[in-house]
């Protein structure tokens, strides 16, 4: 049993990958702003104990925490975004929060995630956190092409490929129907294309036809974008997780979150 923090927890894809590695947190903290990531997160997590804003979280008044674990806001980092302001920016500056809280709890392990970035501030987070990142293409456990760094003392392997192609996760019922039979086209499949669930909920927000069109109907050159439910199936999280609330809002949680299967297998390599 273990005593978890969880900074920018969002729809609590920490707990749901603890589970999946079998280990079973005495108490889950947990530090969010989102009120609909939040719904979200007590709705399947009730016994979670809510924080909030991680700036204003003591280190002093936690008690002992054997692993701190979060993905701060990355937009400022991400390559998808036109106007990268990096630390600049005060999302951005939320890293220094984790890092602050990392060096006052001094937890037995730690784990950050973010998107691909710019030398320069990948090592401002490496000289922060002590360790050099690791990148990881969540390709490797779903059907997206998903890169993210993530900084660990847990020792692991890289994650075996399942081999997952887009027809795996596609909903087959209705009128849809995606033309992925063509062999020649698998590997397009399964290279979403990044922007299919970036950091931001951008791609989503009126999608209508200027959105993320990623699915080819058979026997059609139309398109649509992927479901809500094809999207918590590209991040491995558990179908209708995120019942409860808007599509928008849906999007907007789900690709903000972890790829619940990397974070999962990560946390296998504790020795706890």
């Amino acid at each position: 049993m273990i005593r978890v923090l969880g900074l920018f927890d969002g729809l609590g894809g920490g707990r749901i990958a603890l589970k999946r590695a079998n280990r079973s947190p005495s108490i889950y903290f947990r530090s969010e702003i989102d009120k609909y990531a939040n719904f979200i997160s007590r709705k399947n997590f009730p016994d979670s104990v809510d924080l909030g804003d991680v700036m204003g979280i003591k280190g002093d008044e936690m008690g002992k925490i054997d692993l701190l674990l979060g993905g701060s806001p990355c937009q400022s980092f991400s390559r998808c975004q036109n106007n990268r302001l990096k630390f600049d920016d005060p999302r951005g500056k939320l890293f220094f929060e984790y890092a602050r809280l990392n060096k006052e709890l001094n937890p037995k392990y730690f784990l950050l995630e973010n998107v691909r970035m710019d030398k320069e501030s990948q090592d401002v987070i490496s000289q922060y956190l002590g360790v050099e990142p690791t990148e990881i293409n969540s390709s490797l456990v779903s059907a997206q092409n998903r890169r993210r760094l993530y900084w660990t003392n847990i020792p692991f392997q890289m994650p075996k490929d399942k081999g997952l192609l887009l027809r795996d996760v596609v909903e087959l019922e209705g009128k849809y129907k995606p033309c992925l039979h063509n062999e020649r086209n698998k590997r397009h499949y399964r290279e979403l294309n990044q922007k299919s669930l970036c950091c931001t909920a951008s791609m989503w927000k009126g999608a209508g036809n200027n959105g993320c069109t990623l699915v080819k109907m058979k026997n059609s050159d139309q398109h649509r974008k992927l479901t809500p439910l094809e999207c918590e199936r590209l991040q491995t999280l558990p179908e209708n997780y995120t019942c409860g609330v808007s599509d928008t809002q849906r999007y907007k949680m789900i690709g903000n979150g972890f790829s619940i299967d990397i974070i999962a297998h990560i946390l296998k390599g504790m020795d706890i």
